[in-house]
């Protein structure tokens, strides 16, 4: 014979059940980027980070942005900008945004020498001064803020592939080699 028990799940298990329910769905929200909506662009939210809004080329087609710092730009297509050195931007581009930091850095490559290398963290000092450090492997190098305080448009024909051509230029000077492996 079945009982009540068995047939009907009583009303308090069922709101247990959906309460539960509710709250996974809501730390799965919180947890997964999500767009700004209020028409906030990347450009206006690096400043409100301490980070210059020159960071990212012009070219920038979406970004999404979690409550954990999490990031993901879209770019409409991988392009270079020309600072101190050459920065290419790959077409999608995630870290972790923290206030003065980004970390966990993907997307993004400079090119010393004829070698292209990831940056894997942006900071700055705090309170925001004059510099900003990229963090390119063991390497920490030390740039002026200023050329990232304005955004720039993206350059042509830049492509961090590479080619036979680079091998056949002239090399660096070495006292060159040396400056970078002391910065």
């Amino acid at each position: 014979m079945l009982t009540r028990s068995t047939m009907v799940p009583c009303p308090e298990a069922l709101l247990r059940f959906v309460f539960s329910l509710t709250l996974l769905s809501a730390a799965a929200f919180a947890s997964s980027p999500f767009p700004i909506s209020n028409g906030t662009t990347v450009f206006d939210l690096l400043p409100q980070f301490g980070l210059p809004s020159g960071l990212l080329p012009s070219s920038v087609r979406n970004f999404s942005f979690a409550n954990d710092g999490r990031f993901v730009v879209e770019m409409e297509k991988p392009c270079s900008i020309q600072f101190d050195y050459l920065v290419y931007y790959e077409r999608k581009i995630t870290g972790t945004l923290k206030y003065g930091s980004i970390t966990n850095l993907k997307g993004i490559r400079v090119k010393r020498l004829f070698l292209w290398l990831d940056v894997e963290e942006i900071r700055v000092d705090l309170p925001p001064s004059y510099y900003i450090y990229f963090q390119v492997g063991l390497i920490n190098k030390k740039l002026d803020a200023g050329q990232f305080r304005t955004v720039h448009p993206c350059q042509n024909g830049v492509s961090c592939e590479g080619s036979w051509k680079d091998l056949l230029k002239v090399p660096t000077p070495f006292n060159e080699v040396t400056m970078l492996l002391t910065e």
